[in-house]
Formats: C-alpha cells, structure tokens, sequence
C-alpha cells in the first residue's frame, strides 16, 4: 500500500468529527485529485467515504462514543503498524467519555505512545500558516496536566529529551537544516532573576547549556509575552512552551482553523 495511503477516525461522533472530516475531505479532494483513505468510525456514518470501516456501533451514551473514539484510534494505529497506511489523521474526541469508556489515556498524545510502544513522544502545535502569515510551531514540554502539578514535572532532563526530539523532528519532517528553538520561560518576565521563582535558573538555563553543547540552536529562557512574536516575525523555528495553556492560548488565536496537533516521536 502506498505510503500516502491515509486511516481518519472520525473521533467523538457527538461532535463536529463527522462534519469536518467529510468536508475536509472534499476541499483537499476540489485542489488535489482522489485521496486514498481509510475512514474509521461508527457503524451508520460512512455515506461519504468510499473506503469505511465501522469498529463499533454507538448507541447514544457517553460510554459508547468513548469505545467509538478509542476503538477507532486502536484501528487506525493497527493498520499503520502492519504498513496499510503510511500515517493517521484524528478528528477530536470528548476526554471524559474516553474515561467512561475505561480508558485511563488522557489524551491522543498519549494513547498513540502507549499504542505505538514508543519510548517518547512529543505534542506539536503546527500552523504553517497564521494569521500574521508566518509559521507558528510551539512543542508543549508538559501536555494534559493540572496546572499545579507542572512544577513537579518540569526538570532539566525533560527539556533536554524534548528538544533534541524536536530538533530532530523539524530537520527530518520539515527539511530544516538547523532549527532555532526558543525556550517558553515558565514564570513572568522569566523571573527576574529570581525575583518570581527559580525554574528558569535550575531548570531552563541549565538545558540549554547541555542542547548547546549538543550542537542544538536553543535560546532563552524567553518570557511568554514576547517569545511567540518574536517567532511569529521569523526569529525561531519552534518555541518549547513548559506547560499546556502557555503555548495553546497564543497558537490558537493566530492559527484558529489553520494548525494541528502533530504528534512526534511515533515510529
């Protein structure tokens, strides 16, 4: 099967999965030609889609479009792994029904790591486009977790593993030669020298020092209310932000309907 051989799950079939995937459909098929793919979702809704695959029947509960959603993505990681589709493409689910449904994933960042094995993964906000023109890419170093547990979980090896995942995903998926990476300070006007806080001294500062000596463009610790213009305006490739809404707030007002959620690290 050719590399470019798609599996979409339709997500929450509550939601606006259905719709858009449909009409995202038609809009790329109006510019491009025939795409090849595989649509997953419940049983009932594939009158739009040559190629559907209903793994379950949704009945109407939260529990049952929680097993739709998950039962679509297990699907969808199956066939990329035995090599019919060269990737996947998800439409959004409702979190709480994936817990009604029994499953403990928080999120799709980290159902496709527990489903794919991999050792790490990364969850990119990517626009190529925004509303200012320029690209907009923004790595969230601690993804779907209560605000007060981002202290405990932010340390210098984390920054470190993602970075280098990021360098490297942007040189192999995005032909970057040498990507520029902007470190998100966590703390207002990345602490003032200490004045609010000291994660920037004990954990910032200290991996960009290592991703430096590691032969990895990174600058910073850069406070959040000047680091995404100045991405936006062309001086970095990608900005790692250290906690989710830091970086989903200021992506999502300059790319609203343009980015998407990349998930790195996948095999």
């Amino acid at each position: 099967v050719s590399a470019h051989t798609l599996a979409v799950t339709l997500g929450d079939p509550r939601g606006i999965g259905p719709e858009i995937v449909s009409r995202a459909v038609r809009l790329v098929e109006a510019e491009q030609g025939p795409l090849d793919l595989i649509v997953l979702g419940p049983e009932g809704y594939g009158q739009d889609f040559p190629r559907y695959e209903a793994v379950q029947s949704f009945e109407g509960s939260e529990v049952s479009a929680g097993l739709v959603a998950a039962c679509s993505i297990e699907r969808a990681v199956a066939l990329a792994l035995e090599g019919t589709v060269g990737s996947i493409v998800t439409a959004p689910i409702h979190k709480p029904a994936l817990r009604s449904a029994g499953f403990s994933d928080p999120g799709h960042t980290e159902m496709l790591k527990r489903l794919t094995g991999s050792s790490e993964t990364g969850m990119l906000m990517a626009a190529e486009k925004t509303d200012f023109g320029a690209p907009l890419r923004v790595l969230l170093a601690t993804t779907h977790v209560a605000l007060n547990r981002v202290p405990d979980l932010l340390n210098k090896d984390l920054i470190v593993s993602q970075a280098k995942l990021l360098n490297l995903s942007l040189m192999v998926g995005w032909n970057i030669r040498k990507p520029r990476i902007a470190l998100c300070a966590v703390n207002p006007h990345a602490s003032d020298e200490g004045l609010f806080g000291d994660e920037e001294s004990r954990v910032l500062l200290p991996a960009i020092e290592e991703l430096r000596d590691a032969q990895i463009e990174a600058e910073g610790p850069i406070p959040a209310d000047t680091v995404f213009r100045r991405a936006l305006k062309g001086e970095f490739d990608a900005v790692i932000a250290p906690y989710h809404d830091v970086g989903i707030a200021p992506f999502k007002t300059v790319t609203f309907g343009k980015g998407v959620n990349v998930t790195l690290g996948l095999p």
